[in-house]
């Protein structure tokens, strides 16, 4: 039993949690925040972790079951669960099931027009897994579906979305399509051979750098006009500006003649990147609104 749990879980890629987790917690943090001058209950924390969990592990089991055939043929992915034998489709099925259970029912203990908001969001989870079968922006994609987690939880404990939500909805999503670009150069070949679309495979190694690094500036400049436009003030700017160097060191160590640090400057550097803004902008509201 243990051994099957280890396999869901290497499935969801539940250490890439690391990513998301810390986003969604500061989009509530901002929210309360920014409209009423407080922190969120830890109530409201507790049902926006359930319901990014849910969320996240349905987008990851839609994706392996669209992907399974795809995964075979690919050396890269060939050891996932569906391909090596070591989950049936119908399995994975009932997981995503289950999932989408969870996340509806934490959504709907959160705000009602979270609730609402859910169609949305399936939609984003579902149309994913498709989208690189029909154009490269499948990275931009990805950042706009994975970023629901943290405007989700402004929304959750808000009950109302604005323009600053926006700003940080934004700046998550090129985040996130910038170091899904640097992740797609591995597949850029097979990609190219299968007829599937990814920036790396369309414009070539080198230029997906470069639509990498430009994604990430919008970042950085989305993370400095958060700081201007909310209450954040100079811990959250010194995390802001930590998360920056740290955009800057990631692709400082990649180029097109060397991308041995792959691996490092997506898990490491991002889930560093993303525990630190986290920590940080807690600092911040903690000490203004405890």
């Amino acid at each position: 039993m243990f051994k099957k749990i280890g396999v869901y879980l290497e499935m969801i890629k539940v250490e890439h949690t690391l990513f998301a987790l810390p986003f969604a917690v500061m989009g509530a943090l901002m929210g309360s925040a920014v409209v009423f001058g407080a922190l969120p209950s830890w109530a409201e924390i507790a049902w926006i972790f359930l319901a990014m969990f849910g969320a996240r592990s349905a987008a990851f089991g839609l994706n392996r079951l669209a992907d399974q055939y795809i995964d075979a043929r690919n050396p890269r992915t060939a050891k996932r669960a569906i391909p090596a034998g070591l989950l049936k489709p119908g399995e994975v099925i009932i997981f995503v099931i289950l999932s989408f259970i969870v996340f509806f029912w934490a959504a709907a203990e959160l705000d009602p027009f979270a609730f609402r908001l859910l169609p949305i969001a399936v939609f984003f989870l579902v149309i994913y897994s498709y989208t690189k079968r029909f154009t490269w922006l499948c990275h931009v994609v990805l950042g706009l579906t994975t970023s629901l987690a943290p405007l989700g939880g402004w929304v959750a404990v808000t009950g109302q979305m604005d323009w600053k939500a926006i700003v940080f909805y934004i700046a998550l999503a090129f985040w996130t399509a910038g170091f899904d670009v640097v992740y797609a150069c591995q597949d850029e070949d097979f990609d190219r051979k299968e007829g599937l679309h990814s920036i790396p495979s369309r414009f070539g190694l080198h230029k997906a750098l470069w639509f990498a690094r430009g994604f990430h500036i919008l970042t950085a400049v989305g993370f400095i006009v958060l700081w201007l436009v909310t209450p954040l003030g100079l811990w959250y700017l010194a995390g802001a500006m930590i998360a920056c160097g740290i955009l800057f060191y990631q692709h400082y160590i990649l180029s097109p003649k060397d991308m041995s640090r792959l691996q490092t400057a997506f898990f490491t550097m991002n889930s560093t990147l993303s525990i630190i803004l986290f920590v940080f902008t807690c600092i911040d509201l903690v000490v203004k609104y405890s």
